[in-house]
């Protein structure tokens, strides 16, 4: 049975990876494409919950359980919650939609996890533990499906901070500019380690001002570009996950 293209949509904070992925939906849609987005963690699932309230410590869910906060906890540990969450809205749901649509795009995916947790790595050594423990976790153990393409945006820490300055909530990842500029760095080296699609969102080579961002319209362009050379070719073989 024919199943859906993976897109990902992957990137630093504030690099607008919500925004990006919402208009590449309607981008598709007006292709005439069959198109079902996610985004990871889902919170509004038993397990995104999970996610967001006692491990990031999102208020509207609930204050975290972790004292050292999310941004501290070891990373093993943490990549297990995240994992956890998208094999269980896979099997709940987004796996019969990869038989049902062209693309399945996504907001965040394992990805997130490599970026985020391969960042409290003190050495490379330990990055690379850490990355392929992830890809075993996910792709072998949870039986999540390899994506087709992932974009990556990268959108410097410090426009980001500028963006973020007026945002009142943060979580415990969020909330650390240690995690945050660790992160940055991890994800662009993995970017290209892995060979992800690098989309820069400065116009400029350096962050000065706000001006010096791309607009929203300049970066979903560049996406639609990459994209565009994906729609053709066929997408790869995805099996079934088991079912226990």
């Amino acid at each position: 049975m024919k199943n859906a293209k993976i897109l990902v949509i992957e990137g630093t904070d504030g690099s607008g990876k919500e925004t990006q992925s919402k208009k590449l939906e309607e981008y598709l849609l007006s292709k005439g494409l069959k198109v079902k987005r996610y985004s990871f963690p889902i919170y509004n699932s038993s397990t995104g919950k999970i996610v967001g309230g006692p491990y990031l410590g999102k208020e509207e869910i609930c204050k975290s359980y972790f004292e050292e906060t999310s941004a501290h906890v070891d990373p093993l540990v943490s990549s297990l919650y995240y994992a956890a969450d998208r094999r269980y809205n896979f099997l709940k749901e987004i796996e019969d939609e990869l038989y049902k649509n062209d693309i399945v795009l996504l907001d965040r995916y394992t990805t997130s996890n490599m970026g985020h947790q391969a960042s409290k790595a003190k050495t490379v050594e330990e990055r690379n533990k850490i990355l392929k423990f992830i890809e075993t976790l996910e792709f072998d153990l949870c039986e999540l499906p390899r994506p087709d393409k992932v974009i990556f945006l990268h959108m410097p820490f410090e426009a980001s901070k500028e963006l973020r300055k007026d945002r009142q909530f943060s979580d415990g990842n969020e909330s650390s500019e240690e995690h945050l500029r660790n992160a940055e760095k991890t994800y662009v080296d993995i970017a290209n380690m892995y060979g992800w699609d690098y989309i820069n969102c400065l116009k400029t080579s350096k962050f000065n001002n706000l001006s010096d961002i791309k607009t929203i319209d300049e970066i979903s362009e560049e996406i639609n570009n990459i994209v565009n050379q994906l729609l053709d070719k066929d997408s790869s073989f995805i099996p079934r996950m088991t079912k226990f």
